[in-house]
Order: structure tokens, then sequence, then C-alpha cells
């Protein structure tokens, strides 16, 4: 069996630890060991006290798989000093390396992102980009592997990050097994964007930048073209396109376009309006501009989106027979 590491600490986030380690064990293919700074039981971020094999530094020869969950403070409780002079020498021992939620910021504060492209939780991707600009954030991915390493996003993105190793690893057929099993998709639809823009992305610098943005959100169908945003900002459509990409990481249309996908998510949910009438109230200029849109930032259809979202509210109220 291939030889899994998960590296914990005190403040790991448990389904950042459980939900990965529960596809990897559910594939009867791994030997997952828990190794700690110090070789002693660490708890948890909710409190519950999680049991180790072994310290760190005891961890000898060669490791098939390290995983670096997350942790719950990314601006305040790091890890501690030690735990991260650890990391690339058993890195360097490593056929692959794995990071769940924000244990990508521990991959990166430990030099083993630079020049590399890599994701973590929507809500700390600008934190990642602004901390270690070597590191290509890529905001809306799942998962991202760049050689020898994969980073995923937050939480539950840690399922989708182990059943892609396992895919890998072992062929379809048994990760397809294993997601049937916990009940999850072995590809889910959609990537991080279906989380809000507005709080996934840093607070721009510039006033006048940060005064465009609350006016895209505002009137997501008003005119929001480069030319007219560049004249509202009074800068040249050249440098709005690099303020965007330098604060925001998206081009300016990449964000009008998110907002605009926003705008019809929370119509499809709660409106009984047609879809026609929902994209030209959002910006779009038709329900196929607005259809090209969600299958290009939600990985579904509108229509697919609405009976999805609209359905999981009704039901829950049923009672049953």
């Amino acid at each position: 069996m291939a030889d899994v590491v998960v590296a914990v600490y005190d403040g790991v986030v448990l389904l950042d630890v459980a939900g990965p380690v529960q596809i990897l064990h559910g594939s009867g293919r791994y030997r997952i060991r828990f190794a700690s700074v110090d070789g002693c039981p660490v708890r948890t971020d909710i409190g519950v006290p999680l049991g180790v094999d072994l310290a760190l530094g005891e961890l000898t020869g060669s490791i098939d798989t390290l995983l670096v969950p997350g942790y719950a403070h990314p601006d305040g409780d790091h890890a501690a000093e030690l735990f991260l002079r650890l990391l690339p020498d058993l890195a360097g021992r490593t056929r692959r390396v794995a990071s769940v939620c924000t244990g990508a910021l521990l991959l990166a504060e430990a030099g083993l992102l630079d020049g590399r492209r890599a994701t973590t939780h929507w809500a700390a991707c600008a934190d990642l980009a602004s901390r270690f600009p070597r590191v290509a954030v890529e905001p809306d991915a799942l998962y991202v592997r760049d050689g020898p390493i994969v980073t995923s996003a937050g939480v539950t993105a840690g399922i989708d990050l182990a059943l892609a190793l396992v895919e890998e690893d072992h062929g379809p057929d048994l990760a397809r097994s294993v997601a049937k099993y916990m009940v999850v998709f072995l590809q889910r639809p959609g990537g991080q964007s279906q989380f809000s823009v507005r709080e996934a992305v840093a607070t721009p610098r510039r006033p006048a930048l940060r005064r465009l943005l609350d006016t895209i959100a505002a009137e997501p169908a008003a005119n929001h073209t480069l030319a007219a945003m560049a004249d509202r900002a009074a800068v040249s459509e050249r440098h709005l396109t690099r303020l965007f990409r330098r604060e925001i990481g998206l081009t300016p249309g990449q964000y009008v376009e998110r907002i605009r996908v926003e705008a019809a998510q929370a119509l499809l949910e709660t409106s009984a309006a047609g879809v026609d009438s929902i994209a030209r109230s959002c910006g779009f200029g038709s329900d196929e501009s607005m259809r090209r849109a969600f299958l290009q930032v939600l990985g579904t259809t509108p229509t697919a989106y609405r009976q999805r979202f609209r359905t999981s509210h009704t039901n829950l109220s049923k009672e049953s027979p």
C-alpha cells in the first residue's frame, strides 16, 4: 500500500483532515499515518482531539504522499516555525505533496510553491497572491496540480482532491466507486466561482477602483464596457486592465461577467421570472449569452442551476407522508 502521511498541528481544520482521509481510506489502497511536530496529539479547530502516530522528525525514507490540511486562521495562528522548517525536507522525500484549503499557505511559506500554480480557499486566494507573488494563484479551481504538488480549494474541496488522487493512482472505476459510496460527485460541476467574487478578491487600494467595483455590483446591467469603466475611473483602458489584473486577479470583462452571473444566480434561486427576463435584467444581451457565461463560470446552465438550487430549498420544508 502507498504510504500517506497527514501532517497535523494545533488548529488544523477537522474536515480538511476527515474528508480526504475518508476517501483515501475508502479506496483500500493507502496506508495512512498522522504525524505532528512533537508526536503528541493535536486539537482541531473545533476542539476535537486528534491522535497521531509519530513525530514529523521521525519519518524516514521515502513517502508516497504528504497531505497538509488547512488551519483555522491563515492571518493569525500560523503553524509552528519547526513545522515550516520540516516541510521542505519532507517534500524532498515525497513523490507527491498535497494541500487542502489554507494548507497551501503553509506550502508557500515553506517555499514549495515558488514558480508554481496553486489554489486555496476562495477567501484566502487574495492573501496567497499578495503574500507570495511568485505563486500563480488560480482562484476558481477546485484543485490544481503543478508537477509533484497538488493544492485544493477550501474544506470540502479536499474530497475532490482525494478522489482525483485515487483516480490518478488507480483509475476512474475505483474513484467512481468510492465517490458513489460516499454520495459525492466524482467531478462536481463548477469551481470556486460559485461563491461571491466580491468576497473572494482583496479590497483595492485605489479609491477609484473601489468605487468602480461598487458601481458594477450595484448596477450589473449598466454599461460596463472597458471604455465606459475606464472613463468612470479616469484612467486609460490599458491602465485599468493592469489595475484589475494586479489588484483583483481578473480582467475587467471577467469581473463584470462574474458579477452578472452572481446577480442571475440570486434571481434564479428566488424569482419566478423567466430565464430570458433574468438575462436582460442582469446585463446579458440574451438568454444564450447568459447560458454561455454560466457554463464558463459555473460549469452548468441557468436552467440546471435553477432546478438544483430551488429544489434543494423547497424539499427541506416538505413533510413526510
